[in-house]
């Protein structure tokens, strides 16, 4: 059985991880889209780059012998989740998307939903001048024509331009802890935290930050899933599947 899984987040880690130690007998092809220059390397075969879109995909799925295919990318990357279930229904090979849970508001928190990068830009007048942006080194422009606001831009590798006047930029990659997250915000006197739902653990804490400080925070909504796509939450939930799809198969 050969299984398929896109992107290279925390959980598309560690279920290459499991089901090399646990299911020897899969054979599984992890794929990386190559934005990061020194990514971190999964267990078992890996491919790197794009596949040309959902057609491009459907061939490489054909042409591998592909069984199931499960979509672990990022919950914002939404044109390769849309390529997937076009794909995987263009060649009837099962698909799973593999996505964390989404952040829940506890009390304390002063969160501000929106549905894009623009409209966290037009938020940010009303809330605060000193802005810790953690969106990803994409989407800048849509603040870029904040001229008087201070941003403090985290991302792994240097963002894309046109960028705002006012930024500074962290070069770092979580997990984050809730002390470090504290220092940032305090070191850079930030009044306002901007990022998307992007759930997990691993860069959590500085909404637990953020709500120490009483900070106001943008979160921009994740985009929607296709439709129809079936969905576990969770690495244990993705090998489950799995199973239940090999003893289907046998």
């Amino acid at each position: 059985m050969h299984v398929l899984i896109l992107g290279g987040t925390t959980e598309a880690r560690r279920l290459a991880a499991v089901l090399a130690e646990q299911r020897p007998g899969l054979r599984v092809t992890s794929s990386l889209a190559g934005r990061v220059a020194e990514p971190r390397m999964p267990a078992g075969e890996v491919r790197i780059g794009g596949f040309g879109g959902s057609a491009g995909l459907a061939d490489w799925l054909r042409a591998e012998q592909a069984d199931a295919v499960i979509d672990a990318t990022h919950p914002f990357a939404e044109k390769i989740s849309r390529s997937a279930a076009t794909a995987a229904a263009e060649v009837h090979v099962p698909l799973l998307v593999l996505r964390r849970p989404s952040w829940v508001p506890v009390d304390g928190d002063d969160w501000h939903r929106v549905d894009s990068l623009p409209e966290a830009a037009d938020a940010l007048p009303g809330l605060g001048r000193r802005v810790f942006l953690t969106t990803g080194r994409q989407g800048m422009a849509a603040f870029a024509h904040l001229k008087e606001t201070f941003f403090l831009a985290r991302s792994v590798e240097p963002p894309d331009r046109p960028l705002p006047p006012r930024l500074e930029v962290l070069l770092d990659r979580g997990p984050f802890t809730l002390d470090g997250e504290r220092e940032v915000l305090r070191t850079y006197t930030i009044d306002v935290l901007v990022t998307k739902d992007s759930g997990g653990a691993a860069t959590a804490p500085k909404l637990a930050a953020a709500r120490e400080l009483g900070l106001p925070v943008v979160i921009v909504r994740r985009p929607e899933l296709p439709a129809g796509v079936t969905v576990a939450e969770d690495v244990p939930g993705a090998v489950g599947w799995l199973d239940a799809l090999a003893a289907d198969q046998s």
